[in-house]
């Protein structure tokens, strides 16, 4: 599979399971219609519908694309991370019983792991 080329900051938090700072992502306060992709590979991820303003300082979904998005337990031991179930590349963490929406799960993700096009 080809991958799309990544700047330093991409690669740093889609390969290397960084995080981009609070506050900084594009698409935090961003509301327009649309899907969002990964940006390593292209594959679908999430529907605008499921963007929600939760104030954590990413963007926040409270679900994905069925099958897009790959759940496995995070380094740290305490978190889940959430992965493209496409290329495996770094998308943020999943937060649950924090009843920002009906939900009940927020989907906090990396703007630089996304990109985005409008309806």
């Amino acid at each position: 599979m080809k991958y799309n080329e990544l700047n330093e900051i991409e690669k740093y938090v889609i390969e290397q399971k960084g995080t981009e700072y609070p506050n900084s992502g594009v698409y935090n306060d961003f509301f327009e219609k649309g899907i969002y992709f990964c940006k390593k590979c292209d594959a679908p991820l999430y529907k605008s519908d499921d963007k929600f303003k939760s104030d954590c300082g990413w963007a926040s979904f409270d679900d994905d694309i069925t099958e897009a998005v790959e759940k496995r337990p995070d380094i740290d031991g305490i978190r889940t991370e959430i992965v493209c179930a496409t290329c495996g590349g770094h998308l943020g963490h999943i937060f649950e019983g924090e009843e920002f929406t009906q939900k009940n799960v927020r989907h906090c993700v990396n703007s630089v792991s996304l990109n985005f096009v409008k309806e």
